[in-house]
C-alpha cells in the first residue's frame, strides 16, 4: 500500500481494513520493532467503523505509534513549496 501522502491525487484513499471500501479519514503510523528501526512509520488507513478495530490489532502487538487524521497526516508529509 501506497502511504497517503503518496497515493494519486485521482484516487480518493480507502480503508486499509480487509473488504472496505470506504473514503479513508484516518491514518494509523505503526512500526514492527523486530523489523524496523525506531523512526520508520509504515501506515495504514482507516475508516470512522474500522478506526478503532484496526488501531486495537496493532495496539495488542505493541506496534501502533499514533493515529492521525488523513487531512492533518497529508499537511504534515507535503514540503512546504
Amino acid at each position: 500500500m501506497n502511504s497517503p501522502a503518496e497515493s494519486d491525487s485521482s484516487e480518493a484513499p480507502v480503508c486499509s481494513a480487509k473488504g472496505c471500501r470506504a473514503p479513508a479519514v484516518w491514518v494509523l503510523a505503526w512500526n514492527n520493532p523486530k523489523l524496523h528501526t525506531p523512526e520508520r512509520r509504515k501506515t495504514w488507513l482507516a475508516c470512522d467503523e474500522h478506526r478503532e478495530h484496526l488501531s486495537s490489532f496493532l495496539g495488542m502487538r505493541g506496534f501502533l505509534k499514533d493515529v492521525v487524521e488523513l487531512a492533518e497526516w497529508q499537511r504534515r508529509s507535503t514540503p512546504d513549496r
